[in-house]
């Protein structure tokens, strides 16, 4: 899905659509908004049910406060003008009542964005805001606040969360990563003691593939075939919530030094057979960028010519295993042991 051409009513709505389905907020909370060029707040409108929405139902407030539309502005329009006036840099903020995140909110504290690779690189840095009554000037000064000391996500204490960006569907993502390590750090503190990466072990993941380019002569039915059976499986895990908007990497072998894998920096929801990188010994299909475990998979390919297919997922319930110090025994339904046998913990 190309974003850029997207009008902000029809943009809004595919956002709240993904959050209301992902249980991220309930029918009467949680507001989104869209600064367009000209000044002009496109946003979701007051009292109407979330689960709901269409195009016509979004409301736009012009620079002169003059609202154009069939509803009210959401009551939390307040908070939303303090914020751009206070970050010009921002285009699009998401406003939303995670359960998990409530959950940080709720005990005054914030998640460790540290325990998985990509996470603190996609949330940035992640504020608190203390209470103020939801709806009031009070609110949007508090909020407005904290976005001034560069913070990118911010918790509201016994609310919600207000994420932003330079587009609505990086708010998004920003608020998805973020309540994904909600989630997870919730379910690992069960089982365990919950480890986090170091800065260095973080600088590590962030380095990309040095690949060179290459344009393929042609493209054969068995790859294209690969490249269909990556996208429907990609897309079937991220409704299932076992791989996030930017994380999950999965990749299939073509030949011998030949793989197709998934691409870098990409929404896993909208990933097309097209965006899929082709791997041919050290080069990469030209154009493209592959996702940064590219390497890895390159190694195992080559080490295990019995290996066919590779899939990295981030499921929270069996990922809380690998962010602790519990270990993971498959031997609690005989169904379980078949299919995975044991499972290995590696550092």
């Amino acid at each position: 899905m190309k974003f850029k051409f997207l009008h902000p009513r029809d943009e809004i709505i595919e956002i709240i659509n993904r959050i209301y389905q992902n249980g991220m907020t309930t029918t009467s909370g949680g507001n989104l908004s869209i600064l367009d060029e000209d000044g002009s707040i496109w946003i979701t409108p007051k009292g109407v049910d979330k689960g709901s929405l269409i195009p016509k139902d979004i409301v736009r407030v012009l620079p002169n406060g003059i609202i154009e539309g069939i509803h009210e502005p959401s009551s939390e329009f307040p908070f939303h003008l303090a914020i751009y006036k206070a970050r010009p840099d921002i285009k699009a903020i998401v406003h939303a009542h995670p359960p998990a995140l409530v959950s940080f909110a709720i005990t005054r504290k914030i998640p460790d964005t540290h325990i998985v690779p990509k996470a603190s690189e996609i949330c940035g840095k992640v504020g608190y805001a203390k209470y103020a009554l939801p709806g009031s000037d009070k609110l949007g000064e508090v909020i407005a606040e904290v976005f001034k000391q560069n913070h990118d996500t911010v918790l509201m204490e016994n609310h919600g969360i207000v994420a932003v960006g330079n587009s609505l569907i990086h708010a998004f993502q920003r608020l998805e990563t973020l309540d994904y390590c909600a989630r997870l750090t919730l379910k690992a503190n069960i089982l365990g003691k919950v480890k986090v990466l170091s800065n260095e072990d973080l600088e590590l993941s962030r380095k990309e593939s040095t690949l060179e380019e290459f344009e393929p002569a042609n493209h054969s039915s068995k790859e294209k075939e690969i490249r269909k059976n990556i996208i429907s499986l990609i897309h079937r895990s991220y409704s299932q919530n076992l791989v996030t908007s930017m994380e999950g990497t999965f990749s299939a072998r073509v030949e011998a030094d030949k793989f197709i894998i998934t691409p870098w920096g990409m929404d896993r929801k909208y990933l097309s057979e097209e965006d899929l990188v082709l791997i041919e010994g050290n080069k990469r299909e030209a154009g493209k960028k592959p996702s940064r475990s590219v390497n890895l998979h390159k190694e195992i390919y080559e080490k295990n010519p019995e290996i066919n297919a590779i899939l990295i997922a981030h499921p929270p319930n069996i990922l809380a295993f690998g962010v602790s110090d519990a270990k993971f025994d498959s031997r609690t339904i005989p169904e379980s042991y078949l299919v995975l046998r044991d499972i290995q913990k590696l550092p």
